[in-house]
């Protein structure tokens, strides 16, 4: 008898039950709200997912995040090692050449000024990085926070681990994917407050046709012009070009297949668990993560309003050519973000197509988050 009562108690000791915290429950409950926002609402499920499912185990399970200095055995956790691949910066670099060969730059080469509505919605991860610095966090901490604000997953974690501020990986990781969850929500209610129905109304002219011989010049020119100025950008901007090469090149098909589809959604399941199993509650659940939670949602704002008021600018500068809606995908969560453009314009004109247009400030969203990215680091002298 006592042995089964000692084996009942063993087990018992065993179960999670024994071993979490109430840091824990509210975190897992946390992540079944997630779950929900991305089954039931549809909120960007490729990343909410993982990303959830990822915060759940961890919060189960703690030591499936161990680290190998930390395990007896000198065997890690599972997600430690798919988190080793985001701090080697590999995941968020596979992430931008998956993004290059799905990603069509014909409407922002037939309009090249939409790289101002892109550079303009970069506002806010600058206005983030003075109130970073505002509320405490030092120079690199307060650039690898700001970053946020450009609404790229990649990119943030890319900067956070180049900076080397692990430390605070996994709240700027989650903060980001987050919010381009999220995009629908945030977005809207700024873009419409922003403009007036006469601007909301306005219908833009057909973009041109572009070349396949200007498709393939492209990628292969922004890379040589913008990594010559600044090299740190090569690891995301070079994959993002070559990626479109793949797709722009012609006589790939396969690479371009493979790094679209397969490659893409392996590295999305590795990246968005690793994420979500940084949000443990004792890593999660404090008043730094607050701070970056809310300095992230503040840059994803301003972003947003700073590219919907240079719409506004264009629009003015250009007699009413230039439907504002289309400056606030200028931040870089692609596609979603121009998405909402053609979203919020169809409810006030079901037959405004904005689509294409929005797509070049969003896609010069992405080079530009990757720019700023490779201006910290060369400010902070990182390679």
């Amino acid at each position: 008898m006592d042995y089964i009562v000692n084996t009942l108690q063993n087990l018992w000791q065993q179960t999670a039950f024994t071993q979490i915290s109430a840091g824990n429950y509210i975190m897992i409950l946390v992540a079944l709200v997630f779950l929900y926002l991305a089954i039931a609402k549809g909120f960007e499920p490729l990343l909410l997912v993982p990303i959830s499912f990822g915060m759940l185990l961890v919060n189960i399970y703690p030591d499936i995040m161990m680290s190998i200095e930390d395990s007896s055995n000198g065997v890690g956790g599972l997600l430690y090692y798919f988190y080793l691949l985001d701090e080697w910066a590999i995941l968020p670099s596979l992430i931008f050449m998956g993004v290059g060969a799905m990603t069509d730059f014909g409407p922002l080469i037939a309009n090249p000024s939409s790289f101002l509505l892109g550079a303009a919605a970069q506002f806010g991860i600058f206005s983030a990085y003075f109130l970073a610095i505002f509320l405490g966090f030092n120079d690199q901490q307060a650039a690898a926070i700001s970053i946020i604000g450009g609404a790229d997953g990649p990119t943030s974690i890319f900067l956070a681990s180049k900076l080397n501020q692990t430390s605070i990986l996994g709240p700027i990781a989650v903060a980001a994917y987050s919010y381009m969850s999220l995009v629908p929500i945030i977005q809207p209610p700024i873009m419409k407050a922003l403009t007036t129905k006469k601007e909301k109304l306005i219908r833009m002219e057909q973009l041109r046709p572009v070349t396949k011989l200007e498709k393939i010049l492209f990628p292969v020119v922004v890379t040589i012009v913008v990594c010559m100025i600044l090299p740190t950008t090569a690891p995301l901007l070079g994959m993002l070009m070559l990626g479109n090469i793949f797709r722009e090149s012609g006589v790939v098909r396969q690479l371009q297949e493979t790094a679209s589809n397969a490659l893409m959604y392996i590295v999305v399941i590795l990246l968005g668990t690793s994420v979500g199993a940084t949000t443990s509650a004792e890593a999660f659940l404090n008043v730094t993560t607050i701070k970056i939670v809310i300095l992230g949602l503040c840059a994803f704002m301003v972003g947003t309003a700073a590219g919907t008021l240079f719409g506004k600018l264009m629009c003015a500068v250009t007699h009413g050519k230039v439907n504002p809606l289309i400056g606030s995908a200028g931040v870089s969560a692609v596609p979603m973000a121009a998405r909402v453009s053609q979203k919020v314009g169809a409810e006030y004109d079901p037959a405004n197509f904005l689509l294409m247009h929005a797509m070049g400030p969003n896609v010069a969203g992405v080079v530009g988050t990757a720019v700023v990215a490779g201006t910290f680091m060369a400010v902070f002298g990182v390679f």
